[in-house]
């Protein structure tokens, strides 16, 4: 059966302004861009599991309109919240209040077309 997660399919607007993003703020690395169609995946470092790959909603909402194009919630972890959160605020995103939970402490954050995601240092 499935024995791991290995790509999370974003639809955005603007793939290249997200790409941006996750690279400039977050310090993902671009492990793949294909141009026809636009797309771009992205990964916290070279050797990650898991990725984002960014594709046009555009596009895709032309190419299966039966598919749900909304921003699914993804929880992202670290080793040192705090530290995380400054260095976004630092770099202007814009971050919700970190909020102590049973399991952890977490925060979340807006990328550039005012998509949430959440991030946690667990206990």
């Amino acid at each position: 059966m499935i024995n791991k997660i290995g790509q999370v399919m974003l639809y955005v607007n603007d793939v290249e302004a997200v790409a941006t993003f996750w690279e400039d703020k977050l310090n993902f690395v671009v492990r793949q861009k294909s141009n026809e169609p636009l797309s771009v995946e992205l990964a916290p470092t070279e050797d990650s599991e898991t990725s984002f790959v960014l594709h046009d909603k555009e596009f895709i909402a032309k190419m299966s309109p039966e598919l749900h194009l909304g921003t699914p919630s993804i929880l992202l972890y670290t080793n040192d919240l705090e530290k995380d959160y400054q260095i976004l605020q630092e770099k202007g995103v814009k971050v919700g209040a970190i909020v102590e939970l049973p399991h952890g402490k977490v925060f979340n954050f807006a990328d550039v077309e005012e998509n949430y995601f959440a991030v946690i240092e667990p206990k």
